[in-house]
């Protein structure tokens, strides 16, 4: 299966961010990650539409944001003006999903949804059919570094295996690393979120060399049926 690689800035030197999307573009990078946060739904604060905006300045691959926010509404159109291709928000956050994602999709972005480990698939059954991607949290969300979680792979398996998913891109952020690619790559996840094994190399071109070549080599996951 072909999956694409997305180095999430969260991860990434701030003081040099326009460096950072030049070295990680050149290196293969097939979007760039925005982790949204507002102090709410997750602790921490990161960046918000104007940051946004001047990245766009300087990068030539879409721009894939993730809202780890407590109201992502008021931030859409901003986020369009800015250059955002795609949107991802939570559902544990939505209580008016469909006109959410129907308003992203409305000012010209790919709706997507995204998931918390801890939050089942089965609230997706609905939201598919108004989705373009979903995004499976395989560490909690609002810090960057954690360890993987291990019974990711069974959600991906199952979510792929859901009518109207065949199709799905399936979005991973948490954990991504040369030891956990393949398995997700062959549980059914088609866009790969990589944070501190791409940044957390002095060389960003090798790094993602290295993912790319991992997950290529696809082995059958542990104690997963596909």
């Amino acid at each position: 299966m072909t999956f694409r690689l997305a180095p999430s800035l969260l991860s990434a030197d701030f003081a040099r961010l326009d460096r950072e999307i030049a070295e990680v573009e050149a290196g293969g990078a097939d979007l760039l990650h925005l982790d949204v946060m507002d102090g709410r739904f997750v602790p921490n604060l990161t960046f918000g539409p104007p940051v946004i905006a001047a990245l766009a300045r300087f990068s030539t691959v879409p721009l894939d944001a993730h809202l780890m926010v407590a109201d992502a509404d008021p931030l859409l159109s901003p986020l369009a003006e800015a250059g955002v291709a795609r949107v991802a928000v939570h559902v544990e956050a939505s209580p008016h999903l469909h006109r959410t994602l129907s308003t992203i999709r409305d000012l010209g972005m790919a709706p997507g949804v995204a998931l918390n480990p801890s939050t089942p698939i089965s609230l997706l059954e609905e939201a598919l059919a108004w989705v373009d991607f979903v995004l499976v949290m395989s560490v909690n969300p609002g810090f960057g570094g954690q360890r993987f979680i291990p019974e990711t792979l069974s959600k991906i398996t199952r979510l792929r295996a859901m009518p109207g998913a065949g199709d799905l891109d399936i979005s991973v952020d948490g954990g991504v690393g040369p030891d956990t690619i393949a398995p997700l790559v062959q549980a059914g996840a088609t866009t790969l979120v990589a944070g501190s094994s791409v940044f957390g190399r002095t060389d960003r071109r090798a790094a993602l060399a290295e993912l790319r070549a991992s997950g290529a080599e696809n082995p059958a996951p542990q104690g997963v049926q596909t």
